[in-house]
């Protein structure tokens, strides 16, 4: 019933389409600053989000709420704007975007490469002949075949990740894809292909390829999950927002970008949508559908084309927060209402 109710409640922001709230073209550049005017025009928009965030969805540790690429209203539960936030799961949507830039850079021909090609040492450690056959893409839309190693205890597919040769060598259910299977061995795989194409283990390529050139503050990995400042999870939305422009420079390619939040497969468990690149994506309306980054919990970005507007959020870490989807109940109820209101106000 949840991953029903989660797909309801973003299709339903889908559909209201452009005509909703004067929508914008995605390009806006990324702003650091506010007139007066454009404070108190925030202020007003906004006035009660930060009271319903406090005193009733306490689940909601931080938000940052991005329209036309600047910062109109955060909120953090604990005053600390620059921590470090655990982002789970959606930290795939992150390695999603360092794919991209190796493949910019040469040092992946394009998502149809094999595996095996690119990391020759696995092709023994699986004696399946369908393994060979995985490319780069299978692994991007969670469609590679490997079984599940899920126990009673966890949901489809969220099992802790294996180590990547151990996550190779597992036994194929399917053919390469035919079907979406929510699996966090992927992102080890993912890593490993990355750190064997650039040379460079992945916090050192991350630090040239993106937390560099958006401003983040430098990382902190943990396993398969990268621990980052709120606003920087909003910067990723807002970098994917603008086709993977920044500064007017391009840093992951547009069509990259472009497939990556479109809908690949018709994805399922555990967030209950369409499946892109290691993105989530909203049904609805061409040429560009509402997408997302997803973490077990609550950690979102969530990104609106036709209002050029990102959210992300991080909430407490466990079974009950994500249970009761706080985080996306906000986005649903006063962020995108707020934004709309926002919108309505600027000056002709």
């Amino acid at each position: 019933m949840r991953h029903r109710s989660l797909w309801i409640a973003l299709s339903l922001l889908a559909c209201l389409g452009p005509g909703a709230a004067h929508a914008q073209s995605a390009g806006h550049a990324w702003r650091t600053s506010a007139t007066p005017t454009e404070q108190a025009l925030d202020a007003t928009a906004f006035q009660g989000a930060g009271e319903v965030l406090a005193q009733q969805l306490t689940d909601v540790e931080s938000a940052v709420v991005v329209l036309r690429g600047r910062v109109v209203y955060s909120y953090y539960r604990d005053g600390d704007a620059d921590r470090l936030r655990d982002t789970q799961s959606a930290s795939k949507s992150a390695l999603s975007a360092l794919v991209g830039t190796a493949i910019a850079q040469g040092r992946i021909a394009s998502v149809d490469q094999r595996v095996t090609e690119l990391v020759p040492e696995w092709a023994p450690l699986n004696s399946d002949p369908r393994a060979a056959t995985i490319t780069l893409r299978h692994l991007l839309t969670l469609t590679p075949g490997f079984s599940q190693a899920d126990t009673p205890r966890t949901r489809a597919g969220t099992a802790a990740p294996l180590p990547p040769q151990e996550a190779w060598a597992r036994p194929l259910a399917a053919e390469p894809g035919q079907v979406f299977a929510y699996d966090n061995s992927v992102t080890p795989l993912l890593v490993a292909v990355l750190e064997k194409t650039t040379g460079m283990p992945l916090a050192d390529y991350a630090r040239q390829q993106l937390v560099g050139p958006l401003g983040f503050a430098e990382p902190r990995y943990q396993g398969s999950i990268v621990h980052l400042r709120t606003l920087d999870m909003a910067k990723l939305g807002q970098l994917y927002l603008q086709r993977g422009q920044w500064d007017g420079k391009p840093l992951v390619p547009a069509a990259y970008v472009d497939a990556s939040v479109q809908a690949q497969s018709a994805g399922g468990p555990p967030a209950g949508l369409h499946y892109g690149q290691l993105w989530w994506v909203v049904p609805g309306k061409a040429p560009r559908p509402t997408f997302m980054a997803s973490g077990w919990g609550g950690q979102l970005i969530w990104v609106y084309p036709p209002l050029d507007l990102v959210v992300a959020t991080t909430s407490t870490v466990s079974a009950e927060s994500g249970q009761r989807g706080q985080a996306l109940q906000w986005i649903r109820q006063q962020a995108f209402a707020a934004a709309q209101r926002r919108v309505a106000a600027e000056p002709n």
